[in-house]
């Protein structure tokens, strides 16, 4: 695709002056007498102009009216109007006139909120697609209607032909009778839908038409609530990225250029203006912005980002400028996993949701029986539709998908991952966490804490000096960490002359004309280096926890390096929570061997039984199917490919958006953030999740237990037993998106007190 290249001229053009009406063209007589539509030019260059027009917060048909004029206009390529900035972003021919195209744009914002609209403007928004609440209203006409003629047919007393209101009755219950007939033959069960087809049958024969009509009516409100709360998370998710503009402006080579969004590649530079979402994710490079992210993150109040800073695709730059490193891309941004989490999660394996689909199936043919006999006892039909009109597992049904789904979306929010329904109840049980050490507890970095010298004469820095000359270039990570470390404290690396690597223990290096050894203590003493003035001066050296790397000059022992890989900064804070809030017993597995273990283990305060040392990739399994012997429920978090196995015989595995490739596909959780307090978080919306799911049962099960009692005893109306039926699943139903909604406190109040 040909990239376009904006002089530096005109890419730098803005315009930010506001406007009452277009200067040139005038609208007609019937716009110039109503109140002018206030905009203003927010950023403008050759072949794209921003406009915001504080009308489309507010008001969605003047928004649809006025994308449909200016997509039917052909001076125009592209529009997209975004309601939340209260933007509109017009493409448009680079050779066209924008003296003329503002003007005209000018015109059509005011003539988008005329009481008239033009013909071509309402077939074009005839054949967009029905909006949500029309497609809900819509499945509830045909029952209305009947048993609006049912009511002026009965007490009302108009004459309306009996066939007619059976006749509407029989249609309106056509969706009915569509789901009972496709599990009767489709799947070979009797399943809900069946005992409502019953009852309903029953009651119409019977000449009760207002109950069966309101039975009717009553059935698909039920329906249209739980599909509409079913799907309602996905209306929160499903605008991630579709809203982005198809194309992108970068910084190549000192240059800008406007490419298609696919276009983009890693570590490109990608300039956001304002108004403008944020098409990757990537870190600042220069510039600041105030970023609104509630689509992304829930939050209401916009964020100053800066230079530095993590920002996200899918965030709306309100104000200000940036410049960005673009790191991950489409599918790889947060929102794009989000996305195709929310979009193929498989729900249906938790299993209280299989256990409700098991009892609905187990339950039709008693209830048949239940009824059947009660018909018989009391020869009254209406009783006995009742039975059949009550259930237990419809709610269920209802709440399981849509609580996970919520808690789902909920957590992917927070930038976490979790891939299914199963993962989300596991995680909700764990009760033994296993770590792996390196890269998981720690930072996965060798970092230098300290240098000691043999004697008062010998400096630091000589000491610091020789290792760096020498294991500069080397790629071990000890090596690199001491160059490093060198440099930040400004001491020069000499020229390296010759030199020998012997790898696992040192290297032999000329520097400046002297023979200088870096390495183990093992490596020294096969070099005959005597290193008792450094034991006799530092006499804590043989039994330390941290590991030593020795520096020797002209075979004299001058100094030690001391190194770690440092813990993470949440580590301890993390772990004290999963410990006492979240009564996990807590496990520490790695490859070192158990000296350095155990000096971690301390600074985290796990249990030297609980460590588990020069554990191979298999060792790592056997400790997690160990305790998943011993009852536990076991998670295990870890990064690497070594992890792999242990991460596959978990109950939940847990690992980070910048593991191995293997690690991020075996685990069931992902933390996008790279950050252990999405651990916690994860647990916390897991058993906020299992505790609605547990409310939602018991309002079920007390519901339609108390309306059988009554039907089988008492009597009981079959709108009543609809009623309860059909109510107490909607309820549960709204109830599950608690976790989406923001009724999750748990995971708040641990990131304050971890934090």
């Amino acid at each position: 695709m040909t990239q376009v290249l904006i002089q530096p001229e005109r890419a730098s053009r803005q315009d930010t002056a506001c406007y009452k009406k277009p200067s040139v063209i005038k609208p007609d007589r019937s716009v110039e007498d109503r109140p002018t539509v206030s905009y203003c030019i927010v950023h403008a260059i050759a072949g794209r102009i921003r406009f915001r027009v504080p009308k489309l917060l507010k008001d969605a048909h003047y928004a649809r009216h006025l994308k449909a004029l200016i997509e039917l206009d052909d001076r125009f390529d592209r529009v997209r109007v975004d309601r939340a900035a209260a933007c509109v972003v017009v493409v448009y021919p680079v050779n066209g006139d924008d003296a003329e195209i503002r003007d005209r744009l000018a015109n059509l914002i005011q003539l988008a909120s005329a009481s008239v609209i033009p013909l071509q403007v309402q077939r074009k928004l005839s054949q967009q697609d029905v909006s949500p609440e029309k497609g809900f209203w819509s499945s509830l006409r045909l029952p209305v209607f009947a048993a609006s003629l049912a009511v002026l047919g009965g007490p009302i007393g108009l004459s309306v032909p009996l066939v007619l209101k059976q006749g509407a009755i029989a249609l309106a219950a056509l969706p009915v009778a569509k789901r009972a007939f496709a599990s009767l033959f489709g799947r070979g069960r009797l399943n809900v839908d069946f005992l409502d087809l019953s009852a309903l049958v029953i009651i119409t024969a019977q000449k009760q038409l207002v109950a069966s009509s309101s039975m009717v009516a009553l059935i698909q409100l039920g329906e249209a609530i739980r599909d509409r709360t079913a799907r309602t998370y996905q209306d929160k998710t499903d605008d991630l990225l579709s809203l982005l503009d198809p194309m992108v402006w970068v910084e190549r080579n000192g240059k800008k250029h406007r490419i298609p969004i696919e276009d983009v590649k890693r570590g490109d530079t990608v300039i956001v203006y304002p108004g403008e979402q944020v098409p990757v994710d990537g870190t600042i490079l220069r510039g600041r912005a105030t970023l609104d992210e509630q689509k992304l993150t829930g939050e209401s109040l916009p964020v100053l980002r800066r230079s530095g800073e993590t920002v996200y695709a899918s965030t709306l730059v309100r104000d200000g400028q940036i410049y960005l490193r673009a790191e991950y891309l489409g599918a790889d941004t947060r929102a794009g996993q989000m996305l195709q989490l929310l979009q193929h999660a498989p729900l249906h394996d938790t299993r209280i949701e299989n256990y409700a689909a098991k009892l609905a199936d187990r339950a039709v043919l008693p209830t048949l029986l239940l009824g059947g006999t009660l018909f018989l006892a009391t020869r009254n039909a209406a009783r006995a539709a009742s039975i059949f009109t009550l259930d237990f597992a419809t709610g269920i049904r209802v709440s399981v998908p849509t609580t996970v789904m919520a808690a789902l979306s909920a957590a992917a929010r927070r930038g976490i991952l979790i891939k299914s329904g199963r993962a989300l109840q596991q995680i909700a049980h764990v009760d033994a966490i296993v770590f792996d050490k390196t890269g998981t507890l720690t930072q996965g970095e060798v970092t230098v804490i300290g240098v000691r010298t043999a004697s008062d004469a010998i400096d630091e820095r000589d000491v610091l000096q020789a290792a760096a000359a020498a294991e500069q270039r080397i790629t071990h990570p000890v090596a690199a960490a001491i160059t490093a470390y060198a440099k930040a404290r400004g001491v020069d690396v000499l020229p390296r002359k010759k030199w020998d690597y012997c790898v696992g223990l040192g290297i032999k290096a000329q520097i400046n004309g002297t023979s200088v050894l870096v390495g183990s203590e093992r490596f020294m003493v096969g070099e005959e280096v005597d290193l008792d003035p450094l034991w006799r001066r530092h006499g804590d050296l043989k039994g330390t926890l941290y590991p030593t790397i020795y520096v020797a000059s002209n075979g004299e022992a001058i100094g030690t390096i001391q190194y770690t890989d440092p813990v993470r900064p949440e580590s301890p804070a993390v772990l004290e929570l999963l410990r006492n809030d979240i009564g996990a017993q807590l496990h520490m597995l790695t490859g070192d061997n158990r000296q350095r273990a155990k000096a971690v283990a301390a600074e985290l305060g796990i249990l030297d039984a609980n460590i588990h040392a020069e554990a191979f990739p298999e060792h790592k399994a056997e400790v997690v199917q160990r305790l998943h012997a011993e009852g536990k429920t076991v998670a295990f978090v870890g990064d690497g490919l070594n992890d792999s196995a242990a991460l596959a015989y978990a109950d939940v595995s847990v690992s980070f958006r910048d593991g191995s490739d293997i690690a991020r596909e075996t685990a069931d959780v992902v933390l996008m953030q790279n950050d252990l307090h999405g651990l916690v978080e994860a647990i916390a919306i897991a058993r906020h999740a299992s505790g609605i799911i547990e409310q939602n049962t018991g309002v079920v099960t007390v519901s339609n237990l108390a309306g059988l009692a009554m039907a089988t005893t008492v009597g009981l109306h079959p709108i009543a037993a609809t009623l309860i039926n059909n109510g107490s699943s909607a309820l549960v139903g709204v109830n599950g998106l608690r976790p989406v909604l923001g009724g999750c406190p748990l995971p708040e109040r641990a990131i304050e007190k971890s934090r």
